[in-house]
């Protein structure tokens, strides 16, 4: 991505920029596109990854680990649920146990109560909250009527056709896609209490973390794209990295529900979330590829869901084979990673302070950063401006060496590089 250049101290012939990078060393990239997935719904596993992976593109997949066998499973945390339950027929829902009976209500037994829990939820968000009590209050009448059975065996996003193992989602990882947290079960998060919401965000964590590894828990993805303050602010001390909201100075970001455009940004970068729904056609999902290929700042974020007759709002084989192709074939402009690896990558970027030092046939330069090294290990790459008179440039930064081909532009000669923020100096000299 375009960024302002920087002016190294010691001379105007080592001017240098860094970009977004991509898998191919040394390559210039005008913006980046991250595929997600919401969910974990196994036409996502068994249709879209195998068309991803024959061309080679990653994806993140924001899983619910809940459904997954061997994982905590959902459960409410809490006072006796009869308690709570005979409690409703004398008092009305209110501010002061509205977050204990919403997340109660889903545990209570039926897919109409989980229902209940989630439209309550959505109102809560939407400032309703009046009316979110109401519905509460309707919520439970029908418990305590029987109505509404109570068999206490209710996981929400209850899908049986999804199948996948906690195996299959660490060989997935294992080939460079991102598997990440969705929750223990897709709640409204805005709805749950305290402790169940912490069980939603550290239970999932855990055991992603048992089973796959530390790379699978830096991002996260809060059910139905909540940006709820509260709910923010509880899972940003649980995950680095929020595709919901990463409130950055330096980044615009765009939500689905957005009307704003890009260009429309003053910012360094911007992240532009798409939802892929099946009444979007592939001319308005191309056209967002081409948006970025435009400007030199963006990062177009897709959220899917369904695929092929299975999930909410899905997209169709030819459709994902047509899309994908797209974009494969103007890689040489886009950068296609996971959200895991563009989110690092971006904070290095910003994190990291780039100082030089010229001699007359070698340019050495540190790039030091406060990041944990362990964490922030995505390599940044670097334009760095070179003397007229050097016919060869051999790289070198720790055991890394190579032989770099000189460009040239209007402004000079120049050598693209990866390197690693925080580790050794980097060496560019001049050789015959």
């Amino acid at each position: 991505m375009h960024l302002a250049w920087f002016a190294w101290p010691a001379a105007k012939l080592t001017r240098s920029s860094v970009k977004l990078k991509s898998p191919n060393f040394g390559e210039i990239k005008k913006g980046a596109i991250s595929v997600t997935y919401d969910d974990g719904i196994v036409n996502q596993f068994t249709i879209a990854k195998p068309i991803m992976d024959s061309l080679g593109l990653p994806a993140t997949f924001y899983i619910i680990t809940g459904k997954v066998e061997g994982s905590g499973k959902g459960k409410f945390i809490g006072r006796d649920p009869k308690e709570i339950i005979a409690e409703t027929a004398k008092i009305k829902t209110d501010s002061t146990n509205f977050f204990e009976r919403a997340s109660l209500i889903a545990f209570t037994g039926t897919s109409e109560a989980e229902d209940y829990h989630a439209r309550a939820g959505s109102l809560f968000e939407q400032g309703k909250v009046p009316e979110a009590h109401a519905l509460i209050d309707e919520g439970y009448e029908k418990i305590r009527k029987g109505t509404m059975k109570d068999t206490d065996d209710v996981v929400f996003h209850n899908n049986v056709e999804d199948t996948t193992t906690w195996e299959q989602y660490k060989s997935y990882s294992a080939q460079g896609h991102e598997i990440a947290s969705h929750t223990v079960t897709h709640p409204r998060l805005a709805a749950l209490d305290e402790v169940n919401m912490l069980y939603e965000l550290e239970q999932s964590k855990a055991d992603l973390l048992q089973f796959i590894g530390p790379e699978s828990i830096f991002s996260a993805e809060g059910p139905y794209g909540t940006e709820n303050e509260r709910v923010m602010e509880y899972a940003h001390k649980v995950y680095p990295s929020l595709r919901n909201r990463m409130p950055e100075e330096w980044l615009e970001e765009i939500n689905r529900g957005s009307r704003m455009t890009p260009g429309e940004s003053t910012k360094e970068y911007v992240q532009w979330q798409r939802g892929p729904i099946s009444r979007i056609d592939i001319n308005q999902m191309k056209a967002w590829v081409d948006t970025v290929m435009t400007h030199d700042n963006n990062w177009l974020v897709l959220v899917f869901h369904g695929i092929e007759n299975l999930g909410w709002e899905p997209k169709t084989r030819p459709e994902l084979v047509e899309y994908f192709s797209y974009m494969k074939a103007n890689e040489r402009d886009l950068w296609i990673a996971t959200f895991r690896d563009v989110t690092k990558y971006l904070r290095e970027r910003k994190g990291t302070a780039i100082n030089s030092k010229v001699e007359s046939d070698a340019i050495m330069i540190d790039l030091t950063t406060n990041l944990d090294p362990e964490t922030y290990s995505v390599p940044l790459t670097l334009k760095t401006y070179i003397p007229a008179n050097w016919t060869s440039v051999r790289f070198s930064q720790g055991a890394q060496t190579n032989t770099l081909e000189i460009l040239k532009d209007e402004k000079g000669n120049f050598v693209v590089y990866d390197a690693n923020p925080g580790s050794e100096r980097i060496s560019l000299k001049k050789s015959s």
